[in-house]
Formats: C-alpha cells, structure tokens, sequence
C-alpha cells in the first residue's frame, strides 16, 4: 500500500509539474489536497530531481497556524509528535545522542529553556570536541517571538540577545545556517588545517538525507526534507549547498539545516515521509527527540 501511494506521489508530482511550467523540477501535490489546501492557506510540494525527492511545506506569514518547538523526555517517532500536539504538519528538529537520548541542541517552550546540551556528559566531557564546544553551543536556532500582539519568527546564534519589544516564546537549535550564507566552519561542524578539511561533523558537501527551515522574504514559514532514491541509496540525496540553492527558489532568505541523515523525516495530514535509505533501498524510521510543529491556532 505504502509503495503503491509512493507511486502516486511521483506520478502526481510530475503531471502537475509539467502542466504548470513555473519551477524547473517537477512539483505535486498529495491526491486531491489542492482545494482544501489552499483553505487551509498552506502549500504542500513534492519536488522530483535526479538524485533526490524534497518534501516543502510552506506556512504563509498571515495562515492562522503557529510553528512551534517540541521535545519528548524518550525519542519517538515524527508521527508520533504529530498525533500528540494534534499538527497539521511536523519535520524532525534538532541534534541528540542516540545512545544516551541526550539533547546536544537548545530547545525553549514557553519562555523556558526545557532541553540543555551543557546537560549531556557525551558532549561536554568529550576530549575530541573541547576545541569545538564554544561553537557547538551557540549554534543557530530557530526563534519565535511575540512582539505586542505580533508573532515574529527569526533565525540567530543561540546566543544572540532578543529584540527589546519582544519575548521570546520557542526555540529550537540545529545547524548551521545555510542563507543567506553558510555558517559551517562558524558553528564548529567544519574545521579546516592548512586548507584540508580535519573535520566534517554532518558531511556537508556529501550526498544525503536532508531536513531544514526556512524564513522567506515575506515571513513564510518553509519546512524541506530531502529524501534519497531508493533505487539509489548510496548516491542520492543532496549536499548543504545544493539545499541551500534550492531554498533560495523558494524565496527563502534565512535558512538552517536540521538534523538530517537518518533523522529526516517529515508529516503533512496524517502521512509520513522519511528521508534516507539503507543499502537495500527501505526507508529508515528512525526515532528522534525534537520536532518542529505546524499547529492551528485556538480562537
């Protein structure tokens, strides 16, 4: 069943993308979501390129729907998060260990700071990364503000002070920024020695899985998930760079990745779809400890 819906995607993605002409890849939409989408004032695309299949969800700036942190004590799936906060839409958030389910990335809700990587002994007492902790914790994150009687949403250094008129309400942290430049080597996931690269934490330039958060010129909200081919799991996917273009057709003027790889995974209505493959093409589930929520906001 599962492969058969797969199928119509794709099929859907590349008639409408044909017919249309706007957008140099082939874009769709989930089977008769159109009329009730466009009520719902959010945009859900499917993009088919080579060597990857990007899920966008776009949340205009003047939608009655909030994007919002959420984080959960154990990992559990991005659908699961979804059915918890009742979403219409969630992708996969920030960095964690797997082993000891520990947040390496700042997550707020409410006003208050509800996950620490300073807590996760994994991170802090690793000899390897001493000379990159200062960056890895003041990476960018993910901010919503309410400024009066204004949401505002930004992307900033963690530790970059909030604006005076505005409180802040959600943060999320992942990394690094992507637009409107990238940030690699600034937030400690890329480091270089005498011109060669010594370390690449999240393989920037290689292909792979994908998950990122963008904000439009306009304010629009804009959730992608890039998915590898399982036809061609071991050279499908995108880089960071090439992500980043892609964002930038969308209008998209601050970006930041999220966790991807395996982690990447994103809902939209009740279905799910996750970004990378194993080496027999079968999509990998994999839990996760943080999720940004599209929810639609109580009267």
């Amino acid at each position: 069943m599962k492969k058969a819906l797969w199928l119509d995607l794709i099929l859907i993605s590349l008639a409408v993308g044909l017919s249309s002409g706007s957008y140099p890849e082939s874009i769709g939409d989930l089977p008769g979501e159109r009329q009730q989408k466009q009520a719902q004032q959010i945009d859900y695309q499917i993009v088919e390129r080579s060597q990857s299949t990007i899920h966008a969800i776009i949340i205009p700036h003047n939608s009655n729907y909030s994007v919002i942190a959420a984080v959960s004590p154990e990992l559990k799936s991005i659908d699961n998060f979804a059915s918890q906060h009742q979403a219409v839409a969630a992708i996969n958030g920030g960095y964690f260990d797997p082993k000891n389910e520990k947040t390496t990335s700042y997550i707020t809700q409410q006003g208050k700071l509800v996950a620490d990587p300073r807590t996760n002994e994994r991170l802090i007492d690793n000899p390897a990364l001493k000379p990159y902790l200062g960056k890895i914790l003041n990476r960018t994150e993910f901010r919503r503000y309410i400024c009066g009687k204004t949401t505002r949403y930004d992307l900033t250094l963690h530790d970059a002070p909030i604006p005076s008129d505005c409180q802040l309400l959600d943060a999320l942290g992942g990394g690094p920024s992507l637009l409107p430049k990238d940030t690699f080597v600034e937030e400690g996931f890329v480091a270089y020695s005498n011109g060669e690269i010594i370390r690449d934490a999240i393989g920037s330039q290689g292909l792979n899985a994908r998950s990122a958060v963008g904000i439009t010129r306009d304010g629009d909200i804009v959730l992608a998930m890039v998915a590898q081919k399982p036809e061609s799991p071991g050279n499908s996917g995108m880089s960071l760079p090439e992500l980043a273009e892609f964002l930038s057709t969308l209008n998209v003027e601050k970006a930041m990745n999220l966790d991807g790889g395996s982690s990447s995974s994103i809902f939209y209505q009740e279905q799910t779809f996750y970004g990378k493959v194993d080496a027999k093409g079968n999509q990998i589930q994999r839990p996760i400890k943080s999720a940004l929520l599209v929810l639609e906001n109580k009267e």
